[in-house]
């Protein structure tokens, strides 16, 4: 599993590479506040050597000062580096080498992960961060099955969300149904579930990347729990964003 995980990984970034080794101003804004196509890079780079140290030294990486303008300033940092594209070349290289030999869980800034959920976080951010580079630059992207990885996050962290907004965990499943970039049908869930949201499956990944504003999105929800989930629906770690 962890080398389909892997080769996903690298063909995102390739696609992410190739948009933005060719674009000429790395400083235009992108839809996130205050980042740039640098920053957004950057951010990516950074986070490659992030956990690649949580997985050799997980001591280390825990006793990093998580200051609350921790992602901005070091975002910030390395959008100034003139060989950036190469670092996040050799960043992104170097993290797919640990990641293919890692065993057990991985601290992290959210809940512990194992190689293969931390591989799926890894395609989740770079398709996001993706997205708001593409957006910089004017460039609709055509959706691939690798969007199932950020949907599958996504269903995944329902409980993390909640959490993170301050309210109870919710004791009942949710069935989520999405319709893929080639018509395939991807499923989540109990089929008699009460609780159910469907749609797109690009929808969905940017409703749980916050890349889109909900109502943008031809995302249907039914049920208590699931009109609860779909505003508040995040698959990266860290506090609630403020969406777009």
């Amino acid at each position: 599993m962890i080398t389909e995980l892997l080769a996903d990984l690298d063909a995102e970034s390739r696609e992410l590479d190739d948009l933005v080794a060719g674009a000429e101003d790395w400083s235009l804004p992108t839809p996130a506040e205050g980042w740039t196509i640098g920053h957004q890079i950057g951010h990516l780079m950074w986070t490659d050597k992030a956990a690649i140290l949580a997985i050799t030294d997980p001591e280390a990486f825990q006793a990093q000062p998580l200051t609350g303008d921790i992602v901005d300033r070091t975002a910030a940092e390395a959008a100034a580096l003139p060989n950036l594209l190469a670092l996040w070349r050799d960043s992104r290289a170097a993290l797919r080498e640990h990641l293919a030999r890692a065993e057990g869980k991985i601290v992290w800034f959210g809940p512990p992960m194992s190689p293969a959920s931390m591989a799926t976080a890894r395609i989740m951010e770079t398709w996001a961060h993706g997205q708001d580079v593409a957006d910089a630059l004017g460039v609709v992207r055509e959706p691939t099955a690798r969007i199932r990885h950020v949907c599958h996050i996504g269903v995944r962290t329902i409980g993390f969300a909640f959490l993170l907004n301050g309210l109870a965990v919710p004791d009942v499943e949710v069935r989520v149904e999405l319709t893929g970039p080639g018509g395939e049908s991807w499923v989540w869930g109990p089929e008699g579930a009460a609780d159910r949201v469907s749609g797109p499956a690009l929808d969905f990944a940017w409703l749980v990347t916050q890349r889109r504003s909900r109502k943008e999105l031809a995302i249907e929800a039914v049920g208590e729990v699931a009109e609860q989930w779909v505003p508040i629906a995040q698959a990266f770690a860290g506090p609630p964003g403020g969406g777009r």
